[in-house]
């Protein structure tokens, strides 16, 4: 038995699995951030493949890439391409990669995938490129509806992203969100409702409090 927070996420992860399902994404619950790299790697498979990912201090912080890479598959490192040539190679290489790495900023409990981005340089691959997208999102990422998802992610998750960037944003002085234009980071809102292709999507949430 685990504590009543763990049963609490393991029944609440298995309503929005359902929803995804729903929703044509597939859905995974890990207990912790050592299963979830591991169903990462399962999901890759045996088979080397190239893998993207997005900015995600989920990602980042965790470990997935050195897991990836240590089971024998091409990560492809996006700090690595730093002039306006090779960015542009990497564009290239990230729509065409097999793989898309990355978390979201919001999950509903009705298995809607909410992001806010700048550039839109990872939402873009969410939508559209890579063969397949694992998203993997700490419980502490779920919300109720879409509403509650802008409010979270542009009131809890994106004032300290900015403190990590260094952007000048009123967020960044006032810990909320100013709906601010100038240098704002909050650009794209996109809402995943449905999965086009059946299973492009997968999602794998943690129970764990992970990122932003």
């Amino acid at each position: 038995m685990g504590t009543p927070k763990q049963t609490f996420y393991a029944n609440q992860s298995a309503s929005i699995i359902k929803k995804l399902e729903a929703r044509k994404m597939k859905g995974y619950y890990c207990a912790t951030i050592e299963e979830a790299k591991a169903k990462v790697v399962e999901l890759l498979g045996n088979k080397s493949k190239s893998v993207a990912y997005g900015g995600s201090m989920t990602i980042d912080e965790n470990g997935f890439k050195d897991s990836i890479t240590a089971a024998g598959h091409k990560l492809i490192v996006r700090e690595n391409y730093k002039t306006p040539e090779e960015t542009k190679e990497l564009k290239a290489l990230q729509i065409n990669a097999d793989d898309f790495l990355m978390s979201t900023n919001a999950i509903t409990l009705d298995g809607e995938l909410v992001n806010i981005d700048g550039r839109g340089n990872r939402v873009c691959y969410l939508i559209y490129g890579p063969d397949e997208v694992i998203v993997v999102a700490g419980m502490n990422k779920v919300v109720a509806n879409v509403d509650d998802a802008i409010r979270r992610i542009r009131n809890e998750a994106t004032p300290p992203n900015c403190n990590r960037l260094n952007c000048d944003t009123p967020c960044a002085v006032t810990g909320k969100c100013g709906d601010c234009y100038t240098n704002s980071i909050c650009c794209q809102i996109v809402v995943t409702r449905v999965s086009l292709i059946k299973d492009r999507i997968k999602v794998i949430l943690v129970g764990d409090t992970l990122g932003y």
